[in-house]
């Protein structure tokens, strides 16, 4: 593995295998371990109590430093909003993502997409389910949500992946954040001058304190949304997938009784989480786990080695269906919870029940490589199956 300091510093997108250990380390003996990160000196935070009071206390850890970080490439968004102007501007996109909204015509189109992927590779026995299931479902499932033409998703799947990692590589990330606006601006003055039931429409026509959101405030909105509604929940069903089939006495377990296809996302979530960071900035001195941090100082909360400190997980390294665990952080905490937490769990439930449903025997295929890597974002990079032909 790649010395953990270097990572951190210049190569935040690195397909590492495990940073785990490292985690461990810096929980036992530097929970706050100062760093030259990307936006300057800064600690990373490693410790579940540590991560949590920082989450539910944004007076004294304020979300800020998003602006030094993604803010540079995704422009003005909630990320980096507190207060009342975060309220209000998440008022606008969170009716869009509630359980409520979700009960519309979205579950059945979701299904409806799941099936027709499964219906491109069920009768061959064989599938490498990364490239042809779970890297298209999120992307169209949000390019529905926003009000994209479907058959231009594949674009804008790979302007997200540009833009996450702009970290490693700024002038593509930049690239694909102005090609995205490009793509996005007529689709945007159609929806002004002709609004439909897209969360586009929506913001087209939202107000914030009596005036509506001007072009680039809605082009903010939509280069976060992208990554955020696709390409983590497309490493989110991943890891499931990777972790169910990686525990067969688990998957026979989900398979006989699909209420627990939720207790298998939960600890996935917990055990693998997509999204491994966030950020936070300290308005005024402070202190955590006995070292003195300055006003100003900026954080990268480790959400990931929070969800294996073994404080509060018991054999935290251990995917454990029945674990039932306290909260964990992959969706964040406190008043940045991911407003579309909910979608991402119904695209996960639908995906891992169709594939259940569709491919008997699913297992791994044998001898074929497979690994759970990265380090800002987590998920395997191939998932080589077998199963008996439909």
């Amino acid at each position: 593995m790649p010395d953990l300091v270097e990572t951190f510093g210049g190569h935040f997108m690195s397909p590492v295998a495990d940073p785990y250990t490292a985690y461990a380390r810096l929980r036992a003996h530097e929970p706050v371990k100062p760093l030259d990160l990307w936006m300057g000196p800064g600690y990373v935070i490693t410790r579940y109590d540590d991560v949590r009071t920082v989450c539910t206390d944004p007076a004294v850890f304020s979300s800020r430093s998003n602006a030094n970080g993604i803010g540079l490439v995704m422009g003005h968004t909630i990320l980096e909003m507190d207060g009342k102007e975060h309220t209000k501007h998440r008022s606008i996109i969170a009716p869009a993502f509630v359980p409520k909204a979700l009960r519309s015509d979205l579950p059945e189109l979701i299904e409806r997409m799941v099936h027709e992927l499964i219906d491109q590779f069920a009768a061959d026995g064989a599938a490498e389910l990364v490239a042809q299931f779970t890297s298209t479902i999120p992307i169209r499932v949000i390019a529905y949500v926003i009000g994209i033409p479907m058959e231009d998703y594949r674009t804008f799947h790979h302007c997200g992946l540009d833009i996450i990692g702009f970290t490693d590589d700024p002038p593509r990330g930049y690239a694909a954040a102005q090609h995205l606006v490009e793509f996005l601006r007529p689709l945007l003055a159609r929806r002004r001058a002709e609004p439909t039931g897209d969360l586009m429409s929506k913001l087209a026509h939202a107000e914030v304190d009596g005036e509506r959101l001007d072009d680039e405030e809605i082009f903010s909105f939509l280069r976060l949304l992208l990554p955020a509604g696709a390409e983590t929940t497309f490493r989110l069903i991943g890891n499931l997938l990777y972790a169910l089939l990686d525990n067969p006495e688990a998957l026979e377990e989900v398979r006989a009784d699909r209420q627990k296809v939720d207790w298998a996302i939960e600890e996935t979530l917990r055990w693998e989480s997509p999204v491994q960071y966030a950020s936070r900035e300290t308005t005024t001195a402070t202190t955590l786990s006995g070292t003195e941090l300055p006003a100003g100082a900026q954080l990268l909360l480790a959400l990931g080695s929070a969800n294996r400190d073994e404080q509060h997980f018991a054999d935290a390294a251990r995917f454990e269906l029945h674990r039932r665990p306290e909260e964990h952080f992959a969706f964040g905490f406190g008043r940045h919870f991911c407003a579309g937490a909910h979608l991402a769990r119904l695209e996960a439930r639908t995906a891992a029940n169709a594939l259940l449903d569709r491919l008997p025997h699913l297992r791994f295929a044998p001898g074929a490589e497979r690994q759970i890597v990265g380090l800002a974002f987590r998920s395997p990079t191939a998932l080589p199956v077998v199963f008996n032909r439909a």
